[in-house]
């Protein structure tokens, strides 16, 4: 069984959410490159140390700042030359905050191919967030489900089937959205797939 989406996966996600296929790839494409895991199938990650720092009080914000930080930056991000090394040093980052709180450090990490953030497990139909977690390392088919039930649960599925971009990106990414141009970027990638 393979662990990526097919194109069946994708129109099934459209009825679903009763959007054109292009919204979804595009979304896909801009969190998380297309890819919801890496070469050696290892979930594909980015752990936020802010969102760390809210759900750890700070706690570890001295004794391990690159992990535990009150604001967000792209200054901790896993850096390398490949989004393979970067992916796994991710993923390493990931496992060194468990170590400091395994919930904490799960919640505030996001998975796959969607880039679904952990703390939002309950909009995915989870009951805890490790079953979330569990459930994400299975394959592309389990993400795009979590995705369109999220979609659905947060009322994003209007802004995807009208492509308003800049309200589905400040709901999905946060307010800061502009920073990175996931507006932007999600409008040039449905332009790719439409």
């Amino acid at each position: 069984m393979t662990k990526n989406l097919t194109q069946e996966d994708f129109i099934n996600a459209a009825k679903i959410l009763r959007c054109d296929v292009a919204a979804i790839k595009a979304v896909a494409e801009v969190e998380s490159s297309g890819n919801g895991f890496l070469i050696d199938e290892t979930i594909k990650v980015l752990f936020e140390g802010h969102v760390f720092y809210k759900y750890t009080n700070g706690r570890f914000k001295n004794s391990d700042p690159t992990l535990c930080y009150p604001n967000w930056t792209r200054e901790f991000y896993a850096k390398g030359a490949t989004a393979d090394i970067r992916g796994h040093k991710e993923w390493n980052r990931l496992q060194s905050a468990m170590a400091l709180d395994d919930n904490a450090a799960l919640m505030s990490a996001s998975y796959g191919k969607f880039q679904i953030m952990g703390f939002n497990y309950v909009h995915c139909g989870f009951k805890s967030i490790n079953d979330f977690f569990m459930v994400m390392q299975v394959n592309e088919g389990e993400q795009i489900k979590a995705f369109c039930k999220y979609i659905q649960d947060v009322g994003l599925d209007d802004e995807l089937r009208k492509h308003s971009w800049g309200d589905f990106a400040h709901k999905y990414n946060g307010p800061d959205y502009k920073k990175n141009k996931y507006d932007l970027k999600l409008a040039a990638a449905w332009v790719k797939y439409a």
